[in-house]
């Protein structure tokens, strides 16, 4: 991994507001180097919103965002969406793409398709078309067009949804890995299981408000407030 840009990233009091509605307010908090950071909260919480926070996608209408030294977002960062949105090319030519858009191409291109596609199993079905593969698949193939840019960050926003058993095994796998590579990562989960077996870190929203972010192990053997707790309680049941 080269060096570090962008990292860490740092929120100071930031909020997004549409139509005149807050979707995420008062977040103040610090991504570090190194974290897989699972972001959990009910339905509405405004996760994906924090996600596209962090990313840079959306700017705040109060307070600011921090990405290392800069006060705009580093090149080095990728972002998954809940719902993958594939061309109808091969899965290497999906791969090809998002690096033709960063400026990689010839043979360091076609090099980095083959190791991105083996990365993550479809090196075998490398010629298919990304619409004719399952939903696990192209998940898979949603994080091969990410992670085939070397991001320092890497969000994703609810990465095994709509996945059975097997597949979402197959993507924490994948997440895993490329964690252990030295990419940062922030993930949106409703999967409380998902968060205990994977993060470091713990971000828990409620209402478009941060209410806690801590240590994984310590948020889900003791919550510090009522309503983490109660939330957790809830899910268990």
């Amino acid at each position: 991994m080269a060096d570090v840009e962008g990292l860490p990233i740092r929120c100071r009091d930031a909020e997004v507001v549409r139509d005149g509605t807050r979707l995420v307010g008062a977040v103040d908090l610090t991504i570090e180097r190194g974290t897989l950071t699972a972001v959990i909260g009910p339905n509405g919480a405004g996760k994906s919103t924090l996600l596209r926070l962090l990313h840079g996608l959306v700017a705040p209408a109060k307070g600011t965002v921090q990405w290392g030294t800069h006060g705009r977002r580093p090149a080095r960062q990728a972002m998954v969406f809940q719902r993958a949105v594939l061309l109808r090319r091969s899965a290497a030519a999906n791969v090809r793409y998002a690096l033709h858009l960063a400026g990689i191409r010839g043979t360091e291109a076609e090099s980095r398709i083959a190791e991105t596609l083996t990365d993550v199993g479809l090196r075998a079905i490398a010629d298919r078309s990304a619409r004719v593969l399952s939903g696990g698949e192209q998940q898979r193939l949603a994080i091969a067009r990410a992670w085939a840019l070397r991001p320092e960050v890497m969000f994703l926003d609810e990465p095994t949804a709509s996945l059975d058993p097997k597949a979402t095994r197959a993507v924490e796998d994948i997440v895993r890995d490329i964690h252990a590579r030295g990419t940062t990562i922030v993930m949106s989960t409703h999967n409380l299981a998902q968060a205990k077996r994977m993060a470091t870190d713990v971000l828990f929203l409620s209402e478009g408000r941060q209410v806690e972010h801590t240590p994984a192990a310590r948020f889900f053997a003791s919550p510090r407030t009522l309503e983490a707790a109660a939330f957790l309680e809830g899910e268990r049941l």
